[in-house]
């Protein structure tokens, strides 16, 4: 049995993410202003060719896989990376003592824009906070530190656009947001997973310490159609 997060994009638009999904039963994606993710039912020519004609010229998607996949020449290959998987398999932390947690709402997505841009935590645009689950931090009015969901393949749920204003480092801000996900997350019966760049050895050393261990490696390809 094929385990979920061994293909993450596809699982969750079957399942946790369905309501957001496009496309049809072999290929599945997010629509632009919410996440560039695709996910295929198998990495075959056959369903790259699907997507291909079902999308505009220039659309980029990012394709995660667990292996090396061969593209398709119809589509260009703009980055190829590794991310490391890490699933959650700690202890329940205890509730937050050091900021209160807003909940972000639309009127919220210019100031989430302007922190994403700085942070760069992934891929962030207007609509992600479709993805749900969203709560940050404010200091003085300012948004400085967020995090929310972003994929949900039943029944694992990764935390995304953990971020926190680089002049706010240091301070506890990603850990108390992480930690509230996680209590969140187990207490809906799931599992907490998430993402990181493999070179990003700040974050891994701080999801390690918040009880997420490495499942695996993956492969990211950003695609842009020809």
């Amino acid at each position: 049995m094929e385990q979920p997060l061994d293909n993450p994009i596809w699982n969750a638009l079957i399942s946790g993410n369905s309501n957001l999904a496009r496309g049809n039963n072999q290929v599945k994606y997010f629509a632009e202003n919410v996440a560039p993710f695709v996910g295929f039912e198998d990495y075959s020519a056959a369903n790259f060719n699907i997507l291909h004609k079902q999308v505009t010229d220039q659309r980029v998607f990012a394709v995660v896989s667990a292996e090396e996949i061969i593209i398709p020449d119809q589509w260009k290959v703009l980055n190829n990376m590794k991310i490391l998987q890490m699933v959650f398999d700690g202890s329940l932390p205890s509730e937050p003592l050091n900021y209160e947690l807003v909940t972000l709402e639309d009127q919220h997505i210019p100031a989430m824009l302007a922190l994403t841009k700085i942070t760069n935590p992934g891929p962030f645009t207007e609509r992600t906070i479709d993805f749900g689950n969203y709560k940050g931090i404010f200091n003085n009015g300012e948004l400085i530190a967020m995090a929310g969901y972003r994929t949900q393949p039943s029944p694992y749920v990764e935390i995304s656009a953990v971020c926190t204003h680089p002049n706010h480092f240091g301070k506890g801000c990603a850990g108390t947001l992480i930690n509230y996900h996680i209590r969140q997350i187990i207490a809906a019966s799931g599992i907490p997973y998430l993402h990181s760049r493999t070179d990003n050895a700040i974050a891994i050393k701080l999801y390690q310490k918040l009880g997420f261990v490495a499942r695996k490696e993956m492969t990211f390809n950003i695609i842009q159609k020809n």
